[in-house]
């Protein structure tokens, strides 16, 4: 198993704090593989066995255990006042009242609670008003770029970027064959579809749906609007009120296979209601849903860095500073700005200069990264930009 320390040490670090842990990600992100590694770890620190309770609600083993005071009975026969037990519940959902059980097993010190609920249940927006115990959240993605490196470090970095491109899904990691790849990531996307997005929502226009999506997928690190996707689908002969396209998009973001980033007045500290930029989980669904579109380089390479700055930071948004834009205004843990340009090469020095324009007009003293696959000249400082090789950037830790 690929270890996911970023996660592992999130984990650790809320071990035993009487908070209930919820880990959400989009489907096939390894959240179940991420408490199998966690597990692990427990058990070297002397954790023993028994004081381990996994229970995945969609295994049929555990089917009667759904019912929320057969489970609680289940959990107290197994566990005693005078050592620590650690409660894994994948899917939580498919236990009726399972916030009854849930909170009740909360109040015991000894016990410390770890879940995971499909997408469509934690879209519904239900999961966290449930659980009357204080939670603490953590978002799971597909694997980071220096995760996925750690699989190829036979391979140059370049190599192993171009194979990047395609999916960080963790099980393709190893995959070669390319049909076995594209099965899997339409299976994905189809059951983030159909079992998330189009029952939650009881969507009936399921070809719609998919142009939308189509369209926020060939518009990665632009400005879209709902307009702008209307305006797209009326030259597909499609009439659709501004309020349905608004309720599609919505959908997708929830369903987490796309992310909506708000635009960030960098003057006026503040954000900005229009024309956000929309960046998607996973590249794989980029060439599902576009397989004749081609690559788009520098909005591919945007993409990730966008995912992985949302690993790092608080927040993340595009910035705006009156006539320039700079493609990512991150918040730190302090609550500082940290500014981003990404750029696919700069050698030629308009294109310098352009990228470098819009970081130069910000008039704080706040960290400026140009970030860019140049080879040649990838380190550099402009005047307190500091340019770096962006491949090199995914490898370092996290700050």
């Amino acid at each position: 198993m690929i270890e996911r320390k970023q996660y592992t040490d999130w984990l650790l670090h809320h071990r035993d704090d009487q908070l209930i842990k919820v880990i959400t990600g989009v489907r096939r992100s390894g959240k179940s593989t991420l408490f199998t590694l966690y597990q692990e770890i427990l058990k070297k620190e002397g954790v023993q066995e028994n004081q381990i309770i996994h229970l995945n609600f969609e295994d049929l083993r555990y089917y009667e255990l759904r019912d929320f005071l057969r489970l609680n009975e289940y959990i107290l026969e197994r566990t005693n006042e005078k050592q620590n037990y650690y409660l894994f519940f994948d899917e939580i959902q498919n236990v009726t009242k399972f916030e009854e059980v849930v909170n009740s097993l909360n109040l015991q010190e000894n016990i410390d609670i770890y879940v995971t609920g499909s997408n469509a249940f934690f879209m519904s927006g239900e999961f966290a008003t449930l659980l009357t115990g204080r939670h603490a959240d953590l978002e799971v993605l597909p694997l980071s770029f220096k995760e996925f490196q750690s699989q190829y470090s036979y391979l140059s970095l370049s190599d192993v970027y171009e194979r990047y491109k395609h999916t960080a899904f963790p099980r393709l990691v190893s995959e070669e064959s390319v049909q076995e790849r594209n099965d899997y990531i339409r299976s994905t996307y189809n059951d983030i579809v159909l079992k998330d997005i189009v029952q939650r929502y009881k969507i009936t226009e399921q070809d719609i749906l998919e142009r939308v999506l189509q369209f926020i997928a060939s518009s990665v690190g632009s400005e879209v609007s709902i307009n702008r996707i209307n305006n797209f689908l009326k030259d597909e002969k499609v009439a659709k009120s501004n309020n349905t396209i608004e309720r599609f998009v919505d959908a997708f973001v929830n369903g987490l296979i796309i992310y909506k980033v708000p635009r960030y007045n960098i003057k006026g500290r503040q954000l900005l209601q229009r024309l956000e930029k929309y960046y998607l989980v996973d590249l794989g669904f980029r060439e599902l849903l576009l397989p004749l579109a081609g690559g788009d380089e520098g909005h591919i390479l945007e993409n990730i860095i966008y995912l992985e700055l949302r690993r790092r930071y608080v927040n993340v948004y595009v910035g705006k500073n009156d006539k320039t834009e700079v493609d990512f205004v991150c918040i730190d843990h302090e609550n500082h700005p940290v500014y981003y340009q990404v750029a696919l090469q700069t050698l030629d020095e308009k294109v310098l200069e352009r990228e470098l324009r819009s970081l130069n007009e910000i008039d704080d003293m706040y960290p400026k990264y140009l970030l860019t696959l140049d080879i040649i000249n990838k380190n550099a400082n402009f005047n307190g930009i500091i340019k770096k090789n962006a491949l090199d950037w995914l490898l370092e830790d996290e700050e």
